[in-house]
């Protein structure tokens, strides 16, 4: 084994396959801070030079690209608060705040280096996993992956930051978007109102750009003003390095959490690093858990460890069990069976040489993306400090490029924009929106392992195995604590404060209406109870509507439906309750109403674009409108709207040409291009 791995290092580090590794950490690098394209478009503009290339060097470029991605990708999340994969919305949670407070490159410092540890710590599970991974993964049968769903569920109300109900209502939201289109264990297509474009369900790519980066979109360009306060980046790699190695106990479990995501077939990226900061915030301190979605450098260091320990945790079972966990596997997978390298357990005795080359591309990888990402953090900090709509122009053609990918249907740009409407008002009135994408990510697999473990075990055979019997107290352990410390520290300020009791019913407390997700003027009071009554009648109407199904197709989605509307309509009693007698705040009421004004007119921009791309294409579409936005709204000199849309419409075409990148085709574009 010694053997195997020295003479897979001698291998990498010839000059010409450590150049192709070189170059497949720079194109990770560049695709992953597009918004919106990750790991899988990566390896796809690579793999048509895997057929002309050595195995080594094959494997070494593929592996670069993979290794590094979900490193850059926190660039946009962090610095603009638009995801640059749907894995890396959690990084906006404590990373966008800080970029917001001018601590941009200390928060870019901390995902770097957690990133190269996570992907480093993830290239030494992979080798550990030779041996063990076979046993262990075998061990976990449907029963352990269903309450490995329900625990990453769970976690709404540990991310729900003091809101608790309202991210019980967001996760439920979640989990029935998450159950559009064909049902896992029927014949039937659900929630799809007769269009065949909903009949493969909502692309997460999208779900995860309408409802956080056009939502950020929305608000910041109604403000009109840089992301960050202030004039500077503030305090840099330095701090950043020192909050690594202050919490580095949050590195090793982060990088845990992520090997074993990606192990678990439908789990992935996206939860995994969710799980990560759940697990972070559960095991902090108690006086230090209110410090997370603030700025906080443990909600960055746990989730994007776990983002790069992810795609190592994916390489076990495609390489040992020939099953990929995810595309960009799927992608490596086809890649070694074009060299007659067929993945299974065979490979560790045949082809160990091959394992231990994928091993180090890795951890080399992982170190040359983070130092590459370390020299550009500086000036790509500034960003953050740029006036949002001079950035807003490219953006808005950016995210809509970036949704179209997946699907490639145009009706996809109208749930983007629908799903950003819903994100904003989520956003403005306290309804925290982590908990919505956990649901959504997690629907599927949630109902496909039930109907796994209810076919093959009675209840009583699966509920008493040990590792459901171990996640269960994992899950109820800490919501009892939770309870008991809620009921105490409830009763010591009624003793205290006896007024206050009357404030202050069974649900979220005064505090929760303070929601660490919303920026600007919060929405008032009855824009809040408008939003639950508008979640309730969605619940209502989805159990009307699941009715009308087969009895596999509709159980979950009925039981989803119920349990959405119980939670909103107690979330409606409870502010109902609280707010009567409560005199409206007239300030406050001005203040949204003009706020309310420059997000209409925000968003009408947003719908004029896709009104031109459905008319003229993306490309027509984005030549006409970015020169009049940034005239209009960025108020830009001529010279430099020029230069700015020549730049993104060079940049569009070369990811169209060289990327395989698809741009949206409008009604009128054949005829424009014929005359």
């Amino acid at each position: 084994m010694l053997d195997a791995a020295l003479s897979a290092l001698g291998a990498l580090l010839d000059p010409t396959t450590l150049a192709f590794l070189v170059a497949g950490v720079l194109a990770g690098l560049v695709i992953g801070i597009i918004p919106g394209l990750g790991g899988t478009g990566a390896v796809a503009i690579l793999l048509p030079f895997v057929f002309i290339i050595e195995p080594h060097q094959a494997l070494a470029l593929i592996i670069g690209a993979v290794a590094v991605v979900h490193t850059s990708d926190t660039i946009s999340s962090v610095l603009i608060g638009i995801p640059g994969s749907a894995s890396a919305t959690v990084l906006m949670l404590d990373g966008h705040e800080m970029a917001k407070r001018g601590q941009g490159a200390r928060a870019l410092a901390i995902a770097f280096l957690a990133s190269m540890a996570g992907g480093l710590l993830g290239a030494v599970g992979l080798t550990l996993s030779i041996p063990l991974a076979r046993p262990l993964v075998l061990n976990f049968g449907s029963p352990e992956l269903f309450m490995l769903t329900v625990l990453g569920i769970s976690l709404a109300a540990l991310l729900s930051r003091g809101n608790m109900l309202k991210g019980l209502v967001a996760g439920a939201f979640g989990l029935l978007l998450g159950e559009i289109g064909a049902a896992p264990a029927a014949a039937d297509y659900r929630f799809t109102f007769g269009t065949l474009f909903l009949n493969e369900g909502l692309d997460l790519v999208a779900v995860a750009l309408g409802i956080f980066g056009i939502a950020e979109v929305v608000s910041l360009v109604a403000r009109k003003t840089s992301i960050a306060s202030g004039s500077g980046i503030g305090s840099g790699w330095g701090t950043g390095l020192r909050d690594v190695l202050r919490h580095w106990t949050h590195v090793l479990r982060g990088a845990f959490v992520g090997i074993w995501a990606g192990v678990l077939p439908g789990v992935g990226a996206t939860a995994g690093t969710w799980m990560a900061y759940g697990q972070a915030r559960a095991t902090a301190r108690r006086k230090g858990k209110n410090k997370f979605g603030k700025g906080d450098p443990r909600g960055i260091i746990a989730p994007e460890s776990a983002n790069n320990s992810v795609e190592a945790g994916d390489l076990i079972p495609t390489l040992l069990f020939g099953i990929p966990g995810g595309a960009p596997a799927a992608l490596l997978l086809g890649a070694l069976l074009v060299f007659g390298i067929e993945p299974g357990p065979r490979m560790i005795t045949d082809h160990l040489d091959i394992i231990y080359t994928i091993v180090w591309s890795f951890a080399l990888a992982s170190v040359i993306g983070a130092a590459l990402c370390f020299l550009c953090s500086f000036p790509l900090a500034k960003l953050s400090f740029v006036r949002f709509p001079v950035l807003a122009g490219g953006l808005v053609v950016i995210l809509f490029t970036s949704g179209f990918q997946e699907s490639q249907q145009i009706a996809v740009l109208q749930i983007m924009l629908v799903l950003g409407a819903i994100g904003w008002l989520m956003k403005s009135t306290g309804f925290p929106r982590a908990p919505f994408l956990i649901g959504f990510v997690l629907s599927v697999p949630l109902e496909r392992y039930y109907y796994l473990t209810a076919n093959l075990y009675s209840f009583s055979d699966w509920a008493l195995r040990p590792g459901v019997l171990v996640m269960a107290a994992v899950l109820v352990i800490p919501l009892v604590l939770a309870a008991v410390r809620w009921a105490k520290a409830r009763t010591a300020r009624t003793a205290a404060r006896p007024s206050a009791g009357a404030q202050s019913p069974a649900g979220d407390t005064p505090a929760d209406e303070d929601d660490s997700d919303a920026d600007g003027t919060a929405a008032p009071p009855g824009w809040t109870v408008a939003v639950t009554g508008g979640f309730l009648v969605v619940f209502v109407g989805g159990f009307l509507l699941a009715q009308g199904y087969s009895e596999k197709a509709r159980l979950v989605p009925t039981l989803v439906c119920l349990l959405g509307a119980a939670l909103a309509a107690l979330a409606l009693a409870v502010q109902v309750y609280r707010r009567r007698g409560t005199p409206p705040d007239e300030t406050q009421a001005k203040a949204w109403r003009a706020e309310l004004g420059w997000v209409a007119r925000a968003f009408a921009w947003l719908v004029g674009f896709v009104v031109l791309v459905y008319v003229l294409g993306l490309l027509l579409a984005a030549l006409v409108f970015v020169p009049v936005f940034l005239w209009r709204v960025a108020q830009l000199r001529p010279h430099v709207i020029a230069t700015y849309t020549a730049v993104l419409l060079g940049v569009l075409l070369l990811l169209q040409g060289f990327a395989d990148i698809a741009l949206p085709v409008g009604y009128l574009t054949p005829a424009i291009l014929v005359a």
